[in-house]
């Protein structure tokens, strides 16, 4: 888990957890301080007054992931506190690629990373304040990259940076160890990087960096180029990883990403993700991913503990994170959602695009009109026989549509549908599936 600075409440309800009095305190209250250059400067840079930060955003794919979401949040708690924040955007080192430990990028056209930039751009708004007193600033590197020229970049640039320092950077040393080696290209990606902060000090006094600690040696970069160009000392803070009891990273459902992007990852699809995240994990999650202060924190932790199978604070957690990302409307869609697939609200009340997001996560089946219950029950795969189906519905464990069915042979005509051709179909309490009628 990330990094702790403050001792979890004991079970006293009177017991409470120090509350945070700086912008730094709160970053290190809610887990997402890992490592910076030198904290005691930077806790007195950013207490002598507001600081101009930034945090880069590659276009590496369509849409922003989980991973993402941690910086976003950073960058709104530092923009809350008065900070001047900068959201960067990566039109030149997305066309490079930032080096993985594993194996060279595939290299993206010129019209896909432009393409994947404006998505980005449209997709970091939400999260800032862009029109304010104090509004957020958005950059492309690619304005201030694309304009100089091989000849000035390696005189101009490169003659700062040390070939054997570059080597210690992890990824690169990975790849180097490798069959596969690393090129050039990938090489340099730490000082297009270097180069985005230096052109972002000159140009706009900013100071400190912000980015996951798995890019720990791409931030440092930035600060070595400037210490040695301009002479000044200059900032990074780093987030921890996010990851679970077992240590696994957070931010994967069924093996893929979690995307910021509701066509990528459905708003039910996401709900659904916070809403299942272990026990164990649920109040760390609650700090670094919502804007719930000490005291809330402290109350849905003692929720959990009293009251596990109420499962508060993780509703909490993912209506909150779900509102931020996908906004109020769809929060509250997915909500009435989960709760009506199992009895719990009315199904009719949930529209078509969330019903179907809901289903196809369930596990969504075509069917054609006329089938019984007991054949849909074995076609959605909640029992693996007829005769299972048949004495599942005759013990009284099948439902439609949260209205329970006695008679095994029974179909659904089009009164039942619900968007004209869905069903839910539920054994028990717990196993729900979907039905779509065709043809």
């Amino acid at each position: 888990m990330p990094s702790e600075t403050v001792t979890p409440a004991a079970d006293s309800d009177d017991a409470v957890a120090p509350r945070p009095t700086s912008v730094l305190d709160e970053l290190q209250w809610r887990g997402l301080v890992a490592l910076s250059t030198d904290e005691r400067a930077l806790a007195t840079t950013l207490a002598d007054g507001p600081v101009t930060l930034y945090c880069g955003f590659d276009p590496t794919a369509p849409s922003l992931h989980f991973g993402n979401l941690v910086q976003l949040i950073v960058l709104r708690i530092m923009q809350r506190a008065g900070h001047r924040v900068i959201c960067l955007v990566g039109g030149s080192t997305g066309l490079i690629g930032d080096p993985k430990p594993t194996s060279e990028r595939v290299l993206k056209s010129r019209e896909q990373t432009a393409e994947w930039v404006a998505g980005i751009e449209r997709q970091v708004r939400p999260f800032l304040d862009f029109e304010g007193e104090n509004p957020a600033i958005l950059v492309n590197n690619l304005d201030w990259t694309e304009p100089i020229s091989a000849l000035d970049f390696l005189r101009d640039i490169g003659k700062y940076f040390r070939v054997n320092t570059m080597l210690r950077k992890d990824a690169v040393a990975a790849r180097l160890n490798s069959d596969e080696g690393i090129s050039y290209t990938e090489f340099s990606y730490q000082i297009l990087q270097g180069l985005d902060y230096l052109e972002l000090f000159r140009s706009y006094g900013c100071t400190l960096q912000t980015g996951g600690q798995d890019q720990w040696g791409n931030l440092v970069a930035g600060v070595d180029l400037i210490r040695k160009a301009e002479g000044a000392s200059v900032h990074v803070l780093a987030t921890p990883l996010i990851t679970d009891s077992h240590g696994v990273k957070f931010g994967k459902s069924e093996g893929n990403a979690v995307w910021l992007s509701a066509e990528l990852t459905s708003p039910y699809a996401f709900f659904q993700y916070w809403l299942n995240v272990e026990d164990a994990s649920v109040i760390q999650l609650l700090r670094v991913f919502t804007d719930r202060g000490a005291r809330e924190v402290e109350a849905l932790e003692r929720a959990t503990r009293e009251r596990p199978q109420a499962r508060e604070a993780h509703r909490v957690l993912a209506a909150d994170v779900t509102t931020l990302v996908h906004g109020a409307a769809a929060a509250e869609a997915a909500a009435t959602a989960s709760a009506a697939l199992f009895g719990r609200a009315e199904i009719e009340q949930v529209d078509e695009p969330t019903l179907v997001a809901a289903l196809s996560e369930a596990g969504l089946v075509d069917a054609a009109p006329g089938t019984s219950i007991a054949e849909l029950l074995l076609q959605s795969g909640l029992t693996t026989s007829l005769s299972e189906a048949r004495r599942t519905v005759n013990e009284g464990g099948a439902n439609v549509n949260n209205r329970r069915v006695s008679d095994p042979n029974w179909s659904p005509d089009s009164a039942d549908l619900l968007h004209g051709r869905y069903l839910v179909l539920r054994r028990g309490k717990r196993q729900v599936a979907g039905v779509r009628l065709t043809g």
